[in-house]
């Protein structure tokens, strides 16, 4: 086992770790920094296979960003912090509807690409990806840009104290 593969691994499982606390926590604020762990591992994860930009986006976006905006959300919005605030009882449902998600998600890929191995030795770059991003795919682009902003909106529409 070569040093980058231990580190992928080890990432790995501190991510998994981190996502069954995300599901297990009582506290919505200790859930969304557990996510926080989960999607910074996941961008380590991208660096280390060679993936920086996609992996500093990752962090950048996902953990500066939408762990903050969720954050700021909860804090607006007044929403219930506290220990058994939003605990429902239908986590055994949440989590056989999670395992079949991912199973399912698992033999589309694995039927997908198979034993097919990644080509480590090509190189992309920053300004092709870029290139990709607002001529192909501008349109999700400016809609998830639309549907942050509409979250944003929401969440100080339901601070303010008419």
């Amino acid at each position: 086992m070569t040093l980058p593969e231990f580190f992928i691994i080890a990432i790995a499982v501190i991510s998994a770790i981190s996502a069954v606390a995300v599901v297990a926590a009582k506290n919505v604020v200790r859930a969304a920094l557990y996510l926080v762990g989960v999607l910074g591992g996941l961008g380590f994860i991208f660096i280390l296979l060679g993936a920086e930009f996609v992996g500093w986006t990752q962090i950048l976006v996902y953990v500066g960003a939408i762990v903050v905006l969720l954050l700021f959300g909860l804090m607006l919005t007044a929403a219930p912090i506290g220990r058994y605030a939003l605990d429902n009882q239908q986590r055994l449902l949440a989590f056989l509807v999670s395992a079949a998600t991912f199973t399912g998600f698992t033999v589309m890929i694995w039927n997908a690409f198979g034993d097919q191995e990644i080509p480590l030795d090509q190189v992309v770059r920053t300004r092709d990806i870029g290139t990709s991003l607002f001529t192909n795919f501008v349109l999700p682009f400016e809609l998830v840009s639309v549907l942050l902003l509409a979250a944003l909106v929401g969440a100080i529409l339901l601070a303010k104290k008419y």
